[in-house]
């Protein structure tokens, strides 16, 4: 709802009537953050390691907000494609 108010509303106004809390605990941000998330990752690794495979990006996809956060920072140690395959091969 409050995100949708923000289609219409001033920004201000809506902070008067929603609590940032609240917003952070709505699925909708909730989604809208991972999809941010997803889309850092991705360029991350493409620079890191190439290309990933499509069955890559879709475990990934799959990830929970906090193991896309784990993520960001393990690729920082990637050096090839099977480090990726390691980390998410030990995320289960």
């Amino acid at each position: 709802m409050e995100l949708l108010a923000g289609l219409k509303f001033e920004k201000q106004l809506i902070k008067q009537y929603f609590r940032e809390e609240t917003m952070e605990e709505s699925v909708i941000y909730q989604e809208i953050i991972n999809r941010g998330k997803l889309e850092i990752i991705s360029r991350l690794l493409k620079r890191r390691i190439g290309d990933i495979s499509a069955k890559l990006e879709s475990q990934i996809k799959e990830l929970s907000g906090e193991k896309l956060d784990e993520l960001s920072e393990a690729i920082l140690d990637f050096s090839q494609p099977d480090d990726l395959v390691n980390w998410i091969a030990n995320q289960s």
